[in-house]
């Protein structure tokens, strides 16, 4: 056997090999980095995520959940953006904050570093007034509006959030002016809006309807495609005559580069763990609105909600 037919051989095995070898996906322990503290909502809904994904990659695999707070997300952003993009990294991925923090200053990492893998929870956002309010209707409330113009007062959880962004494009859709009075979180500005200090209070839906069941709080609409199953007697905005669809994601990202062979796996064990019974249950406890998209789908929304994120930018900064 001459040295080329030994090399090509070598070479060959080692190739089928390689193959066979990645096929049993994963081999060693994957890291999923979290880019907010542990407890908080998102931390919670990736550490609930995390055993059902393990059980469906198989009996071998295991997923840890690695904090990387700091800079409103950007830290475990860029942290995922320059893992090696072998399959053994992941991350739980946000929006709008993982676009709109590229949009909005210098960062070190941009979404051409990531790719997307599945989305889980899509929680849209939703206007709620008090049910005395001037306005019971988002007609109404345009119409008050723009007899008033900069004088409705809105609560968000904070400059640049989902929430703020969402009254953004509907201001801008409405053709009205609005007065942002930003808050440290959701539970300030249902506080605000309790106690008549705010005309409105805008939150991602799961985080007013107990107010809303128990007649606190009316929601004039929520910011889905459709209705979402908790809350089925609020209206989306579309219905209303408003395209207006914003909210947050949160889904699961990698490093641009993945090996497709990890990224149909991990797309494929996500898509079982939303169909999985005892995960629907700890979702519903959690109040979690889901909505799976594979990697194709939830790569084209990212980059049409960035082009959307980059037009409202454009128009009005959110930052000074």
């Amino acid at each position: 056997m001459t040295k080329a037919v030994v090399l090509a051989t070598t070479f060959g095995m080692a190739a089928v090999a390689g193959t066979a070898t990645f096929a049993e996906y994963p081999e060693q322990p994957i890291e999923m980095i979290v880019a907010y503290s542990a407890g908080g909502g998102t931390d919670t809904a990736a550490r609930t995520l995390a055993p059902f994904i393990e059980k469906y990659l198989g009996d071998d695999a295991s997923i840890s959940v690695i904090n990387r707070p700091g800079a409103g997300g950007e830290i475990g952003f860029t942290a995922l953006s320059q893992a090696e993009p072998d399959g053994y990294t992941i991350g739980f991925i946000n929006t709008p904050n993982i676009l709109t923090i590229p949009i909005s200053r210098d960062t070190r990492y941009t979404m051409e570093d990531i790719q997307a893998v599945a989305n889980v929870v899509y929680d849209p956002g939703a206007f709620n007034v008090l049910p005395d309010s001037d306005f019971t209707s988002l007609e109404e409330l345009v119409a008050h509006a723009k007899e008033n113009p900069g004088e409705v007062t809105y609560g968000t959880s904070g400059v640049g959030g989902d929430d703020h962004l969402a009254a953004l494009q509907f201001s801008r859709a409405a053709g009205i002016e609005m007065r942002h009075v930003p808050f440290s979180g959701a539970a300030d500005v249902r506080a605000a809006a309790l106690g008549g200090h705010i005309d409105m209070a805008v939150l991602n839906i799961s985080e007013a309807i107990e107010l809303v069941e128990q007649g606190k709080l009316v929601s004039l609409g929520q910011m889905g495609h459709e209705r979402w199953h908790g809350a089925p007697d609020v209206p989306t905005f579309k219905e209303q005559g408003f395209d207006v669809v914003m909210g947050s994601d949160r889904g699961v990202g990698a490093p641009a580069g993945i090996p497709q062979e990890a990224l149909d796996a991990l797309q494929k064990a996500i898509a079982q763990t939303v169909g999985d019974p005892e995960f629907l249950d700890a979702a519903a406890k959690q109040m979690l609105p889901l909505n799976y998209q594979d990697a194709a789908e939830f790569q084209s929304y990212l980059e049409q909600l960035g082009a959307n994120l980059q037009e409202i930018w454009n128009e009005t900064p959110w930052v000074k």
